[in-house]
């Protein structure tokens, strides 16, 4: 990849999640209590844990981890994700949280330091995610619990192939979504073994998910079309379907876990 396009793909970024961060902030379907507690729950986090929630946004998984650990970081390279997460700390009175700025792949802190090293909804963001998985091994502590979160692709290669063109359009800072296998095989390949995983589904109305998105060249019909194209023969494995509001969808997503051996 060259300097050119990392750099635009980093623009990208910065670009949607500055625009997104008051809506995604707010977004229930990510946000709620149940979603955040099946990261929470698979990091189970000690009271003596330090830990980190890497590319934390608006930080709910870093407040909550800090409600049952004894100090966490949240990381995230866009500044208005920031101010959003330390306006959720203020308001739930979390003072064992700190926030920093910085790159998923080149973190500033030393080898095995956290006892629990999170990242949720991100990876399908990440342009080489196998580095960026190795960075969460390199800062986890011998015996840290390490989770990884994201929604993932079909093994079926057309309907993969349909729903990451239909989020590259919604967000185009959007890599692509990676298959279930491929995400195990992060761990397997960095010598944690089979993860244990808990999949769930996080449901739209497909209106409701354009309303809120900034899409690429602004086409929100475009991009409702192809969500509601989608229905006939559930062509990005998504679930689609007709309901009296209009289609609802889901992404296919997992809670992938285990520990570091050591």
């Amino acid at each position: 990849m060259t300097s050119e396009v990392a750099d635009a793909h980093d623009r990208a970024i910065q670009d949607q999640f500055t625009r997104q961060a008051t809506g995604f902030a707010r977004a229930q379907e990510l946000h709620a209590d149940d979603v955040v507690a099946l990261v929470v729950e698979a990091a189970r986090p000690q009271p003596g844990d330090r830990a980190i929630d890497l590319a934390c946004g608006p930080g709910s998984v870093a407040c909550a981890l800090a409600k049952r650990a004894r100090h966490v970081t949240g990381l995230d390279a866009t500044a208005a994700m920031l101010e959003k997460a330390r306006d959720l700390a203020a308001r739930e009175g979390l003072a064992n949280v700190d926030w920093r700025a910085g790159d998923i792949y080149r973190t500033p802190f030393a080898d095995n330091c956290f006892d629990v090293v999170t990242c949720r909804f991100a990876f399908h963001h990440l342009e080489t995610p196998a580095a960026a998985f190795a960075e969460m091994v390199r800062i986890a502590a011998p015996g840290a619990r390490i989770v990884l979160c994201d929604a993932f692709a079909s093994d079926d290669p057309q309907k993969a192939a349909a729903l990451n063109a239909m989020d590259r359009i919604r967000d185009p800072s959007t890599v692509g979504y990676w298959t279930l296998p491929y995400l195990r095989g992060l761990f397997e390949a960095s010598g944690l073994g089979a993860p244990l995983v808990q999949r769930f589904d996080v449901s739209y109305l497909a209106t409701d998910f354009v309303a809120k998105s900034f899409p690429l060249n602004d086409d929100r019909a475009g991009l409702l079309a192809i969500i509601e194209a989608s229905v006939d023969g559930d062509t990005m494995d998504s679930g689609a379907h007709w309901t009296p509001e209009g289609v609802r969808f889901s992404f296919r997503s997992a809670a992938l876990s285990a520990v570091k051996p050591g």
